[in-house]
Formats: structure tokens, sequence, C-alpha cells
């Protein structure tokens, strides 16, 4: 009996370089660092920061801390008395920021997780796991992007920003974060529309072969 390589016809798996496993590792890969980014604009104390030449002082706001090149030192931010009177409404907006941040990088742990389970299990997730590891890229790019945005308009805003102030190196990680995640999401929504079911090819009868031989 002749047989062939064939395709399966109208429900052929694909067999291309461009998978959707590909796809899922390598914005995996890309999504690392934008978690990496994520954490740093958390951990680097440099969010809103102000440096003159004469005298020679750095000072700087991070989403828990404040320095100050005069004394050398970090010190939790906001306190207690940072938060009376006029500033009071500083204060809740900062605090807010430090929470979405902190609440942005559990959903993009979620995010690994959800990119792990896909990747070790059946086709079937790979298949359908994009729906939810996309809502998860997305809902972490939506509290960044409104984190940047409170940041940026209490900079604009807040007369403790006066000249010589700028949005700092944690400004930027943030920013860069959620632009590499929406590329992650956006690559992995499209991949599930456009590229085809993975497999391989099944071995089918030669029909015709099977005509002449009977």
């Amino acid at each position: 009996m002749d047989f062939h390589l064939v395709p399966r016809g109208t429900d052929r798996n694909y067999t291309g370089f461009l998978t959707k496993t590909i796809v899922y590792i390598g914005t995996l890969v890309v999504f690392l660092a934008s978690f990496a980014l994520t954490l740093s604009a958390i951990v680097v104390p440099k969010w809103v920061s102000y440096h003159s030449e004469k005298p020679a002082h750095h000072y700087s706001y991070g989403l828990h801390q404040r320095c100050s090149s005069l004394t050398d030192t970090c010190e939790s931010f906001p306190q207690r008395e940072d938060c009376h009177g006029d500033d009071r409404y500083f204060c809740s907006m900062w605090r807010s920021v430090g929470f979405l941040m902190s609440f942005a990088v559990v959903l993009q742990g979620m995010s690994i997780v959800a990119y792990l389970i896909i990747l070790s299990g059946s086709k079937r997730l790979r298949e359908n796991g994009w729906r939810i590891l996309s809502l998860l890229i997305i809902l972490s790019v939506i509290i960044q992007a409104a984190s940047m945005s409170l940041v940026a308009y209490l900079f604009d805003n807040e007369d403790r920003f006066f000249v010589g102030w700028k949005l700092d190196e944690s400004w930027i990680f943030c920013t860069v974060s959620w632009c590499i995640s929406l590329f992650c999401a956006t690559a992995v929504i499209v991949s599930a529309y456009i590229l085809p079911s993975e497999g391989g090819y099944e071995l089918i009868p030669d029909h015709d072969a099977l005509r002449v031989a009977s």
C-alpha cells in the first residue's frame, strides 16, 4: 500500500518555522526584560530628581524613598510628617503610584507563570491560553501607564517640582517596560489569529493507488 505525506485539508496542522510556540518563547524572553525594568522602577529611587552644579547637590524621589547628596542617605518617603495640609494630596497620589506599581509586578509575575504553564502544557493550551495571558499583560500595561501618567501629572502641577527638576531613570524604566509589555501582548494576540494550528502531517492512504490495485 502506497502512502504519501499530505496535509490534512482544511484542518491541516502548521509546520512552518514561525509557530505559536516560537512566538510564546520569544515574547517571554522580551517580557522578562519588561519585568526587570518594572522591578528597577520600584527599587531605584529616581522617579523625579534635581541636580545643581553650584553648589553640587542631587536630590531624588523614589516610590518609597527620597535621597539627598547632602547627607548621602536615603530615607523612607512619604512619612507622616510629609503629609500635612496641602501635602496630603501629593502624598495620597504618590502612595497610589507605589501601590499601582506593586500591583503591576504581581500581574507581570502571574503573566510569567501563565507563559510557563502554556509552554509546558498541551497543544490545546498553546491554542487557547493566549486569552488569559494577553489579558494579564494588558492589565499590567494599563496600570503602569497610569502610574507613569500620575507621576508626570504631579511633576507638571506640584509646586515642589520647580525649574531644574526632571523625570528621571525610574520613570523611563516604567515607560519602556509597559511599551515592551504592550508589544508582547500584541504579538501574542496577532499570532493567535494569524498563525495556523501547530502540528505535523499525517499519513493517509493514496486512494488512487487503492483503486488501481482493486
